[in-house]
């Protein structure tokens, strides 16, 4: 690629080195070299000349952000979700999206996990307890929890996450049940899982664990009547999206005991802010958007995205395309090498 005809690429937060230098390999790259999300104003000046637009979650990509970019080919967005994108808007301006499925799965089934564990163990407030001060002897009920083992795991969105959350479930002997828009035959037959409606699944299970999309159709899918669906003694896990709960009902359901306990990834709001009511409570565990966060996996996520913006920009399909439909259109262009 000529040096003269490099395009530009623009990239929203700071990556590891090995992918940034993997871009700059074929571009001239740009990035907004802090750890916090770029300001709107800032974003919509610094697409104006760029071919490539690498994304976080937290950039919203839409109809204001493509009108200011009139040289955009690809926007790669590093997540596997993308409702941060406007897909049909980027689809019939021609312009390809990309994401990173497949590369965070594990990690993120063993986030699921680690959630549900200390949610249910109450590890949290053992940790505080502990370096409270408090612990003065060894008490017969002191901290006592739910059991994991031999439990019923209701999984709601059986993909690629759901099942590795289901495969880790089963070295504790857990009872799985599934809730998902199609049955998982092979699933069912080889970790015996059982398909249930979603009511009989939130009635039935001892922790429910959460591994939808964001849609219409999933958006508030938890809330009041399906928390009180559910046992008192249950633990909800979320590590889908924070909208995918109705947050203001959880609040109540865990301050009521309505429900146990809860391990949270993801909010309605993110950042989560300090003083949100969910933070005044002993019986949810939270994280800051981290099911991913393994130095490893981040890394080859940043990798991938970098992949897909190249792949553009080199006149080919990305290898991971959100809307492949738009290859087919007279409106998308070549790349430039």
């Amino acid at each position: 690629m000529a040096e003269a005809l490099r395009p530009l690429v623009y990239v929203t937060r700071r990556l590891p080195e090995a992918p940034l230098e993997r871009l700059r390999a074929e571009a001239e790259v740009r990035v907004w070299d802090d750890d916090e999300p770029i300001p709107r104003a800032d974003l919509l000046r610094e697409v104006r000349r760029a071919q490539g637009l690498l994304t976080m979650l937290t950039d919203r990509v839409d109809a204001e952000v493509l009108e200011a970019a009139p040289e955009l080919r690809v926007v790669s967005n590093m997540a596997v979700g993308f409702d941060n994108l406007d897909v049909a808007e980027l689809t019939r301006r021609g312009i390809p999206a990309g994401n990173t499925p497949g590369v965070l799965t594990e990690t993120s089934a063993d986030l699921a996990f680690a959630l549900l564990l200390a949610a249910a163990r109450r590890l949290v407030e053992a940790d505080g307890f502990v370096r409270a001060g408090k612990w003065t002897s060894w008490q017969p009920m002191l901290l006592t929890g739910q059991d994991v083992h031999g439990a019923t795991l209701g999984i709601i969105g059986l993909g690629r996450i759901g099942l590795e959350v289901a495969k880790r479930a089963r070295g504790f002997n857990m009872r799985l049940l599934y809730n998902a828009p199609h049955r998982k035959w092979e699933t069912e037959a080889t970790l015996g899982a059982r398909y249930a409606d979603m009511y009989d699944l939130l009635a039935e299970s001892d922790f429910v664990t959460l591994h939808v999309p964001l849609n219409a159709t999933t958006r508030g899918l938890i809330g009041e009547k399906e928390l009180r669906t559910m046992k008192p003694s249950a633990v909800l896990v979320n590590t889908s999206r924070g909208a995918v709960v109705d947050q203001p009902a959880l609040y109540r359901a865990l301050k009521e005991g309505v429900i146990w306990a809860a391990g949270l990834d993801v909010f309605a709001e993110e950042p989560l802010p300090a003083d949100d009511p969910l933070l005044t409570l002993d019986n949810v565990v939270v994280a800051p958007h981290i099911a991913s966060a393994s130095i490893a996996t981040r890394t080859r996520m940043a990798r991938v995205a970098a992949e897909n913006l190249l792949a553009v920009l080199r006149g080919e399909p990305a290898p991971h395309t959100i809307n492949p439909e738009v290859y087919a259109l007279p409106g998308w262009r070549p790349g430039i090498s």
